[in-house]
């Protein structure tokens, strides 16, 4: 796979020089514009620098921007195992010196993605409430799989700085075109070549953005194509991902769906363009051709496996990952299928698990009514009693009590009170610790056994 990948680099650096070209040129053209005789190193040095600011960001920042920007809610193993574990699994599967912290959004369209410049030092993967609905155990391995097959070929660094790159164009392109619409441009002299240099400076603020983003885009297609190949690999059971795939896509069905610009692209399935045919301007394969490469595999998950499904798909010669990379490839049989319990029943479990896992990360107060309705009850409610919408009971609020303790009364799940200060203070399934913490004021409370 390394041959797939440093390929995959030589092509991003090509994209990278590229696009460093347009930037430049873009800025050269701008700055001949403001002034005719040093305008040419001004421009290029006012293109560098916008360069420079917005990598430094995205260097420093970025990555927590992103998280930040999607919703994501980071986790440890407490509270979400079967998330935690696939996680764990992957990594060990694909290598990775550094297991990638754990997040999750509470968005009910399924989905997933992976960030991180340096992943042996700091990387994350974040996966959406409807997609730990929406997925078995091995369809969730073949998406986390996926999104380790971006950090192990280093895919985020890439989108890092192509999409600082493709910033910076944008921006000084938008800017000028404001400038041209909105203001009046006095004359500095040069005639009729200052005219040309005007007419030059419209045309390549337009078409700029243009180009550079179907370069970006061309590359980000073949990539995605790599992690799936990747993920075929450390699962070993290529069905998982095309099943996952499916799913999701489905989601998604009556056109394009409202979702942030900016996070569109580093998605498994981009939600803005999930059932289109591949264009100049996707983002990502056409779904069902990554399914129907996955499914064509013939029984097997190792990277030959799924060259071979990829030439069946594209045509005989068509090649993505080289030869190096398959002579030095080992035979994997795909594993089967892990037991399924009933379909319904599971599903309704992961619901449950899901529902129960936001209330615990947005510290909702969770309760139980005695006809087993589960409550979630926000932070900012102070009430001393919340009626049952199914059943219309009042179910006291667990407090502790004047003495600073606590008296269990689920010790199998996951449970919650109130502390004297009013903040939420949650008990993790099994715990035998004698004192439990409050994050708002500090205090302890005394936690005493299930009668």
């Amino acid at each position: 796979m390394w041959e797939a990948i440093e390929s995959n680099r030589r092509r991003s650096w090509i994209l990278i020089v590229l696009m460093g070209a347009l930037l430049l040129a873009l800025g050269a053209v701008l700055g001949r514009l403001i002034h005719p005789r040093q305008g040419l190193v001004l421009g290029v040095c006012i293109a560098s620098g916008v360069w420079l600011v917005l990598w430094l960001v995205a260097a420093f920042q970025g990555d927590r921007f992103m998280l930040t920007m999607g919703g994501a809610m980071k986790i440890e193993r407490r509270d979400s195992p079967q998330l935690w574990n696939v996680v764990e699994e992957m990594t060990i599967a694909s290598g990775s010196a550094k297991m990638p912290d754990v997040y999750v959004i509470d968005d009910e369209r399924p989905n997933a993605f992976a960030i991180g410049r340096n992943p042996e030092k700091q990387s994350a993967v974040a996966v959406t409430s409807g997609l730990l609905r929406l997925l078995d155990r091995d369809e969730l391995q073949g998406v986390i799989g996926h999104e380790m097959g971006h950090l192990k070929n280093r895919d985020s660094a890439f989108l890092v700085l192509a999409g600082v790159m493709l910033g910076a164009i944008v921006l000084l392109a938008d800017v000028f075109l404001r400038g041209m619409f909105f203001g009046r441009r006095r004359s500095r002299g040069g005639g009729d070549g200052q005219a040309v240099v005007l007419i030059l400076a419209i045309v390549l603020a337009i078409l700029a953005p243009i180009l550079a983003q179907m370069l970006y885009f061309a590359c980000s297609r073949r990539r995605e194509f790599l992690a799936d190949a990747s993920s075929a690999r450390f699962t070993r059971y290529p069905a998982g991902l095309a099943s996952a795939l499916e799913k999701i896509s489905s989601r998604y069905e009556g056109g394009k769906q409202e979702t942030n610009r900016v996070l569109a692209p580093m998605y498994i399935v981009n939600p803005m363009s999930a059932l289109a045919a591949v264009g100049l301007f996707s983002t990502h394969p056409p779904t069902g051709k990554r399914v129907q490469i996955l499914r064509g595999m013939g029984g097997g998950s190792a990277y030959a496996d799924y060259e071979a499904a990829y030439g069946k798909a594209f045509g005989q010669g068509s090649a993505l990952l080289g030869k190096r990379t398959l002579a030095a490839d080992t035979a994997a049989p795909a594993r089967a299928a892990a037991p399924k319990a009933e379909a319904k029943q599971d599903a309704v479990a992961r619901s449950k698990d899901v529902v129960q896992l936001l209330g615990r990360l947005e510290n909702f107060l969770l309760m139980t009514c005695t006809c087993g309705l589960g409550i979630k009850v926000p932070p900012e409610l102070k009430r001393d009693s919340i009626p049952c919408p199914r059943c219309g009971a009042a179910n006291p609020v667990p407090r502790a009590e004047a003495g600073g303790s606590y008296r269990r009364a689920h010790p199998a799940d996951w449970e919650s009170f109130r502390c004297a200060c009013g903040a939420t203070v949650l008990l993790g399934p099994g715990s035998t610790e004698p004192e439990a913490s409050c994050r708002a004021c500090g205090g302890s409370v005394r936690i005493e056994p299930s009668a």
